[in-house]
């Protein structure tokens, strides 16, 4: 495996733990906040996966992105939410420590989401750059090798002038007549009389054969009886 490889498949794993350590984190915090507001129980436990999830499918999402070469400038709004995600985990973990001047306890809680702030900011720009060096690294050039001349053929002598052979015209080869049959020669002859009527000249064999349909044979022989 190439090291560009392992370098991205290591910042990709670490990513994923940050987001799954505040996850956990985050879910027993937020659950207890939630109690604490006099929330109801069966809905308590359903705020941290909204925030926890937005957070893991944007980290995705940017990582895709960020792999493909996409300039920052195009994933600012998923950047912005990202950023938005992770300071409401930030908060939500905080904010029942605080309210219970619990302040040790409140700052080992805010751990996990500052990190997850943190590499949801620096990761995806990681991983743009990885793309970028693996892409315009310089391949080394091949040597190239020099070219060989073949050697140039020595010219044979002249021989002895033959007598040239008496050149023998060949016969012209008489194609086969081709039959055209009736309805078409009078089809022809209906298209040669509307051609001459709109356009005062006799028309062609290539024109004949575009509006009959048939092959060139075909039209040439219709058209060779049509001016005999």
């Amino acid at each position: 495996m190439s090291e560009d490889r392992i370098t991205q498949r290591t910042v990709t794993v670490v990513m994923g733990i940050i987001a799954a350590l505040a996850f956990v984190f985050s879910f027993g915090n937020v659950w207890a906040l939630a109690l604490r507001l006099g929330v109801p129980a069966p809905i308590a436990p359903l705020i941290a996966p909204m925030v926890d999830l937005s957070v893991v499918g944007l980290l995705v999402a940017l990582r895709y992105l960020s792999l493909r070469g996409v300039p920052a400038e195009q994933i600012k709004a998923a950047t912005r939410l990202m950023h938005l995600s992770g300071l409401l985990t930030l908060a939500l973990n905080i904010a029942e420590p605080i309210a219970a001047e619990h302040y040790g306890r409140a700052a080992v809680d805010a751990v996990a989401p500052l990190l997850l702030l943190g590499w949801g900011a620096v990761g995806p720009q990681l991983l743009r750059h990885f793309h970028t060096v693996a892409h315009t690294a310089p391949a080394p050039a091949a040597p190239s090798a020099p070219a060989e001349t073949a050697p140039a053929p020595e010219p044979e002598p002249a021989s002895a002038a033959e007598p040239a052979a008496p050149s023998v015209t060949p016969k012209p080869e008489t194609s086969p007549a081709v039959t055209v049959p009736a309805p078409l020669l009078k089809a022809a002859r209906t298209i040669a009389d509307t051609h001459k009527a709109e356009h005062g000249e006799p028309i062609t064999a290539a024109q004949l054969r575009t509006r009959l349909g048939v092959a060139l044979p075909l039209a040439t022989a219709a058209h060779a009886q049509l001016s005999a």
